[in-house]
C-alpha cells in the first residue's frame, strides 16, 4: 500500500503546486500579450494535446508539475523585435510575470488552509501554552545549566513570553547553537544560556525540555468527563506512573483495565489528583482497548472569516520561519540537513496521506509556501533572480551587458546543481540513516 500511496501523494502535491505556479506566469503573460509557445502538464515527451493559436497545450510523460515556454524568454538570446516576445515587453510587465508564480503559490496555501480550517482545524493542546518546565531530559543542556521543574521560560532569544510552539521552533532551527533564555523562578528572573544540540537524522536542535502532554479533546460521556478532567489539564501521572505522552497513558491503562486509578493533572499551576476508571472503548479507527476518552489536540470548525485569518497568520509565521532557516543556513552548515528534496517530500507527503486528507492538505500548503519563498530568492534562473536583474536595470536605466548576464546565469546554474546534489544526498542519508 505504501509503495502505491507514497509516489501518488508526491505526484499529487508537486503536480498541483508546480502547475499552479506556472499557471500564474501563464495568466499574466497572456494578459500582457506575450506569446506562449507551450503550456505543459508534466515534463518530458509530449503524449497528447492540442494547438490553439500559437500555443501547444499538452500533457507530457512525467506527471509532476508542468512548465510554460514563452517566446523569447531566454535573456541570453538575441532579440528579434517581435512584440510578442517576452524580452520585447517593458520591465514592469516582465516583473509582474515573474512574481505571478510565487504569488499564486502563496494564495494557494492560504486558500487550502482556509478551506481546511472551515472543516477541520486542529492543533496540539500544549502548543499555545506558556513554557512551564515539567520534563527535563537527563544529561541535556537544560539540566546542566540548572533548569528546574516549575521554572517558566519568559524569553528565548528575541521572543518574549514564548508559547511552546514558538520555543520549539526556535530550538529546532538552532542546531549546535547557543540560545539566551530568561526564566522565572520564585518571582525572580534568571538568565541562562542553553545549547541546542543537533539530534536525529534532520539535525534539529534540542535543549532537553520536552513539552507536556495536555488534554485537548474530551469525549462526552466517557470516563475522563466523569472524572472531572478539563481541557487544558496537563497529564502528570496515572496510578503512580509518569505520563510524558499519551502512549505512556495507553500502556498503563491496559494494565489498570477497568479498575479505579488515581490520575494527577496540573491545572492552573497546581497538581490535582482525580480518580478515573478506564473502559473498553473502540471507534474512530482505534481498536477496542482500555481508554478514558481524551485527546491531545483541539479539533474545531472555524467560520470563514476566522479560518481566513488563521490561514493568513500561519502562512505569515511559516514564511518568516523559512527566511530564518535560510539566514542561519549561511552560517551553519548543519542547517542543510533540515532541507528536503524530492525524496524527503515524497516521504513527508506519503506519511501524511497514510493518516488522512487534513495532514496531506496541510503539507501541500506548507510546500506551496516553501516553493513560493524559494523562487523569490535573488538567484538568477529563479523568479527572484529575474526580478532582481529587472530592478537593477530599472535603476541603471539600461540593460545589463549580455556577457555579464551569461556569466551570472552560468554561475547560478552551477550553484543550483550543487545545491540539488547536496539536498538529494541529505535525503538519501536520512532515508538510510547514513
Amino acid at each position: 500500500m505504501q509503495f502505491l500511496i507514497y509516489p501518488a501523494a508526491v505526484a499529487l502535491v508537486l503536480g498541483v503546486l508546480v502547475f499552479v505556479h506556472e499557471f500564474g506566469h501563464y495568466a499574466v503573460a497572456k494578459l500582457f500579450r506575450v506569446r506562449i509557445e507551450v503550456f505543459s502538464l508534466g515534463f518530458g515527451k509530449r503524449l497528447v494535446g492540442f494547438q490553439r493559436g500559437n500555443t501547444d497545450y499538452r500533457i507530457s510523460l512525467l506527471p509532476i508539475g508542468g512548465y510554460v515556454k514563452m517566446a523569447g524568454e531566454n535573456p541570453m538570446e538575441d532579440r528579434t523585435g517581435d512584440p510578442g516576445e517576452f524580452m520585447s515587453h517593458p520591465r514592469w510587465q516582465r516583473f509582474l510575470i515573474a512574481i505571478a508564480g510565487p504569488v499564486m503559490n502563496i494564495l494557494l496555501a492560504i486558500v487550502i488552509l482556509t478551506g481546511l480550517y472551515m472543516f477541520h482545524h486542529d492543533y496540539p493542546a500544549y502548543s499555545r501554552m506558556p513554557v512551564d518546565v515539567i520534563w527535563i531530559s537527563p544529561g541535556s543542556s537544560a539540566e546542566k545549566v540548572g533548569l528546574q521543574k516549575g521554572d517558566r521560560v519568559v524569553q528565548i532569544q528575541d521572543v518574549q513570553d514564548p508559547t511552546w510552539e514558538q520555543f520549539l521552533q526556535t530550538e529546532l532551527i538552532s542546531p549546535d547553537q547557543t540560545l539566551d533564555v530568561a526564566i522565572l523562578r520564585d518571582g525572580q528572573t534568571l538568565h541562562k544560556t542553553l545549547v541546542a544540540k543537533a539530534t536525529g537524522p534532520d539535525g534539529v536542535g534540542d535543549v532537553g525540555l520536552d513539552p507536556p502532554e495536555a488534554v485537548g479533546l474530551i469525549e462526552p460521556g466517557k470516563p475522563a468527563e466523569h472524572a472531572g478532567i478539563k481541557s487544558g489539564d496537563i497529564l502528570i501521572s496515572i496510578n503512580g506512573t509518569l505520563v510524558k505522552n499519551l502512549g505512556d497513558m495507553r500502556d498503563e491503562l491496559q494494565k489498570i483495565k477497568n479498575n479505579p486509578a488515581p490520575l494527577v493533572v496540573r491545572r492552573d499551576g497546581k497538581d490535582i489528583t482525580l480518580t478515573v476508571t478506564p473502559r473498553l472503548l473502540s471507534g474512530g479507527g482505534v481498536p477496542e482497548e482500555y481508554r478514558i476518552g481524551v485527546g491531545s489536540e483541539y479539533i474545531e470548525r472555524l467560520p470563514f472569516s476566522r479560518a481566513l485569518s488563521e490561514a493568513y497568520l500561519d502562512c505569515k509565521e511559516n514564511s518568516l520561519l523559512i527566511f530564518k532557516l535560510v539566514g542561519r543556513m549561511l552560517h551553519n552548515r548543519k542547517m542543510l540537513q533540515q532541507v528536503s528534496g524530492p525524496i524527503g517530500i515524497m516521504k513527508i507527503s506519503g506519511e501524511a496521506a497514510m493518516i488522512g486528507w487534513p495532514p496531506l492538505l496541510k503539507i501541500m500548503a506548507l510546500i506551496s509556501l516553501n516553493l513560493a519563498v524559494f523562487n523569490l530568492f535573488p538567484i538568477p534562473i529563479l523568479d527572484g533572480g529575474l526580478m532582481l536583474m529587472l530592478l537593477i536595470e530599472a535603476i541603471m536605466r539600461r540593460d545589463i551587458k549580455q556577457e555579464i548576464k551569461e556569466r551570472v546565469y552560468q554561475a547560478a546554474f552551477v550553484f543550483l546543481i550543487l545545491f540539488a546534489a547536496v539536498v538529494i544526498y541529505n535525503d538519501l542519508a536520512k532515508s538510510f540513516h547514513m
